[in-house]
């Protein structure tokens, strides 16, 4: 072994594998970039991007640990999200959860998203 090197393993590393996932068409309608990051509630992410939040309720990108995805103005990406695991707690970011992701919560959270102006592809 020489000091610095890297040696890769013979199979390709895979994240997330056999997760439960969605994937959402997601649109910028905004004048300016918007880049999420891997481990951001997608709930509550940017209210100029329009997607159905009541799908991403409880769920992340599925991107690797320190990237994320980023849409120009009128840019629309298909994201692939995972459920948000380990105690299903989330707090900060706009305030809408500020505890544990329950089923029974989400009508709540997504009222309060409405209410403040986030768009909303879902019924």
């Amino acid at each position: 072994m020489i000091p610095g090197e890297v040696i890769y393993a013979d199979e390709d590393i895979l994240c997330n594998q056999g997760r439960d996932h969605v994937v959402l068409s997601v649109e910028n309608t905004s004048r300016y970039p918007v880049y999420v990051t891997a481990h951001y509630h997608f709930f509550e992410v940017n209210k100029r991007l329009r997607f159905d939040r009541r799908a991403a309720y409880g769920r992340r990108l599925d991107v690797p640990s320190g990237s994320g995805v980023r849409w120009e103005p009128g840019q629309s990406v298909e994201v692939r999200l995972i459920d948000i695991a380990g105690r299903r707690q989330v707090y900060g970011y706009q305030g809408f959860v500020n505890g544990h992701l329950s089923d029974t919560q989400a009508g709540e959270a997504l009222a309060k998203a409405r209410v403040q102006g986030f768009l909303d592809t879902g019924e």
